[in-house]
């Protein structure tokens, strides 16, 4: 399986998913490319180093929203990808992408959809809101991208406790460590390997 990875920022989830894939995690998986729309992203310097195609296409560079859009559609068509992964990517994905990759691009989202997730809920805000909140648990969720904001069907949940002194930025981590990196790199290799199934609901489930 041919897998692209879309990314905004330094790309932990990211470098989980090279990881696993050098240490037999996910297995019959190739990351043909990864697209940030930042040309700092820490992430195109750690898909350099892992010999991996390295994409820009920033907002900045085009006059419009919609030439933006296509040029960053182009980007993904050129990596040829089964299977298209945000692992942290701040843009709203153009609908022409959603319809051409229908059912193959999934979103990694710190929390437990369908709480703190929608407009406004992306990285250290989520954590902040889960804090001011005062929920006793959180966690992390992979889920298939459709039109609207963290709504499409869920494939894997881990959840994670919340301690009294957590920060933040301490919440945002333990998330990170135990949840986003486990189930993203397990929900990849379930694709790739054909263990995803629909239950009698419709709703998607991994097979051990």
């Amino acid at each position: 399986m041919r897998a692209v990875v879309m990314v905004s920022g330094g790309g932990t989830n990211l470098q989980a998913i090279l990881d696993a894939i050098r240490d037999g995690k996910i297995t019959n998986t190739e990351i043909c490319g990864v697209i940030s729309n930042r040309p700092d992203a820490y992430a195109l310097t750690r898909a350099q180093k892992a010999g991996v195609p390295a994409i820009c296409v920033s907002r900045k560079s085009f006059e419009t929203r919609q030439e933006f859009a296509d040029a960053l559609l182009a980007a993904v068509d050129s990596c040829k990808p089964d299977l298209i992964v945000l692992a942290g990517f701040l843009v709203i994905i153009p609908e022409e992408m959603i319809r051409r990759y229908e059912g193959k691009i999934i979103n990694i989202h710190p929390s437990l959809i369908p709480s703190f997730c929608g407009d406004g809920f992306y990285g250290l805000h989520v954590h902040e809101r889960v804090l001011a909140r005062g929920v006793k648990v959180t966690g992390a969720t992979v889920h298939f991208v459709d039109e609207g904001t963290d709504t499409g069907p869920i494939l894997l949940q881990k959840a994670v406790a919340i301690e009294p002194d957590d920060t933040p930025e301490v919440l945002q981590r333990r998330v990170m460590e135990q949840a986003e990196w486990q189930i993203l790199p397990k929900a990849i290799d379930a694709i790739a390997n054909g263990r995803i199934r629909k239950d009698a609901n419709g709703n998607w489930f991994v097979t051990e």
